[in-house]
């Protein structure tokens, strides 16, 4: 069970997360839409796991593991937030730096659970 401030402290990240994701790294991530669907802090603090949803959109930037207009698609979204992680904690630690002492590192999983909800609505409909 998680504690008062565990939840404020996910609460607070996700919001940030979210905002950060959507702004400040369009170049790095493409015109994905990308969504903080979760977001679970340890109880120490030091570790919080990110849940995302990605629904691609349009292509990928070009970078060294990307060529210009490839097509994007979940794993190279995540595989891009992999790479420029220290990147996304960095700006979140100017945001949090009032409310966290020490910015806890960020673990990044695909969210597939809107995906599974749609197969099983696509099942139940046959």
């Amino acid at each position: 069970m998680e504690s008062t401030r565990q939840n404020k402290i996910s609460r607070l990240i996700q919001q940030d997360l979210g905002d950060i994701l959507l702004k400040e790294m369009k170049p790095v991530l493409g015109q994905s839409l990308i969504t903080v669907t979760k977001v679970r802090v340890t109880s120490d603090l030091s570790i919080v796991r990110c849940y995302i949803s990605i629904f691609p959109v349009g292509t990928m930037p070009e970078t060294a593991d990307t060529p210009a207009g490839t097509k994007a698609d979940k794993q190279l979204v995540i595989n891009a937030m992999l790479t420029h992680q220290g990147d996304i904690r960095r700006r979140l630690g100017l945001r949090e730096a009032k409310q966290l002492r020490i910015i806890p590192n960020l673990e990044f999983f695909l969210d597939d659970s809107l995906d599974y909800a749609e197969n099983i609505e696509r099942l139940l409909k046959q």
